[in-house]
């Protein structure tokens, strides 16, 4: 009863914030223009490098459905350093994620966030154009949305026409494709709060702690806002700010089920440069984290506590509205074909 409890808070919580950036999530993806997009990270350099992780940063794509966009740019010109700046940049955050961080955790992990994803996607390209500047030739076909529905062009429809496609995006196609990791996110965050006791501080703080999340974090995907309540709750229970931060960082930007899609995008060596990177520049970052928390003595704002916590009906509403999309999406992305066992599966499983 006590993790049902802490769940239906957590996801209370979270509702509002999740909601609102799903909105704007959708809203940002049916109003940009892929074919600017595409003219402006084509070539060499590094200019096309720093445009792709910021283009990648907002984006509402997770680590799957962010291949097939990585594999068309790829296609249209984007380097591999590029694609690869891409590539990380866009999993790692997002409107929504960006969100729901200021609601669980503090402002400080807010901005470190998005910044970190930028600092490593760029060090990713940068590495690219030094041992892995020429071409890969093998670019294979991907499906425009692995995980969701695919997603018409229409920079000549109306204004209300594209607002209205838009929210139809944010809580059709993206929680589509988020509500399971979402579920299990939150799920394990709940579980956690409940059975980690508070004598487990020393174990969290230890000077390990990065490391072994870092393994776990590389293989294992876990999307930007299913991971954050996981790090929320780690930190109330002891873990450090920058321990943190290498789980927000590796969960949602590698999987080792899409290594095989990148390998041919980006060939092996791009890879092992792009993996190599965020490993070590996590790790880095994660010292940093902490150094800066400690120095400045930034105090950790818990929005979400061990404790019961009184919730307005708004945010109760927001919660079961957030759901109840979840539902939806776990039923139509993964459940809906154990009833046409004939549709193919889903990517992300």
């Amino acid at each position: 009863m006590q993790v049902i409890n802490s769940f239906f808070e957590l996801v209370s919580s979270m509702g509002p914030a999740l909601l609102l950036g799903l909105l704007l999530s959708g809203i940002l993806h049916e109003f940009l223009d892929q074919k600017k997009v595409e003219r402006w990270i084509k070539g060499p350099g590094f200019w096309p490098v720093l445009k792709s992780a910021l283009i990648g940063i907002p984006l509402p794509l997770c680590s799957c459905s962010v291949l097939p966009t990585a594999v068309e740019l790829k296609k249209k010109g984007a380097s591999n350093a590029s694609t690869s700046a891409f590539l990380i940049s866009t999993p790692e955050t997002g409107v929504d994620s960006i969100f729901v961080t200021y609601t669980l955790l503090d402002l400080p992990m807010t901005l470190i966030r998005p910044i970190a994803a930028l600092i490593i996607s760029l060090i990713a390209g940068i590495g690219q154009l030094i041992w892995n500047s020429q071409e890969y030739s093998e670019v294979i076909e991907v499906k425009k949305s692995c995980c969701g529905h695919d997603h018409e062009e229409s920079e000549d429809s109306p204004f209300l026409t594209k607002l209205i496609k838009g929210i139809k995006y944010s809580y059709h196609d993206i929680v589509d494709d988020l509500a399971l990791w979402l579920f299990v996110g939150i799920f394990l965050s709940s579980l956690a709060t409940v059975l980690i006791p508070q004598d487990w501080n020393e174990i969290l703080q230890s000077a390990y702690s990065r490391y072994l999340i870092l393994l776990i974090g590389i293989p294992v995907y876990i999307c930007a806002s299913a991971s954050t309540p996981i790090a929320a709750t780690l930190m109330m229970k002891g873990l450090s700010p920058g321990s943190a931060l290498v789980l927000l960082i590796t969960g949602p930007a590698t999987n080792l089920a899409n290594l095989a899609v990148m390998q041919k995008t980006i060939g092996k060596k791009g890879i092992v440069i792009n993996l190599v990177v965020i490993a070590v520049v996590a790790l880095g970052l994660s010292y940093i984290v902490d150094f800066l928390y400690q120095t400045l003595n930034l105090p950790i704002l818990f929005k979400i506590s061990s404790e019961h916590t009184h919730q307005s009906h708004f945010e109760k509403l927001s919660g079961l509205v957030l759901l109840l999309l979840m539902g939806k999406g776990i039923y139509q992305s993964h459940l809906k074909k154990l009833f046409n066992p004939k549709k193919k599966g889903h990517c992300c499983t």
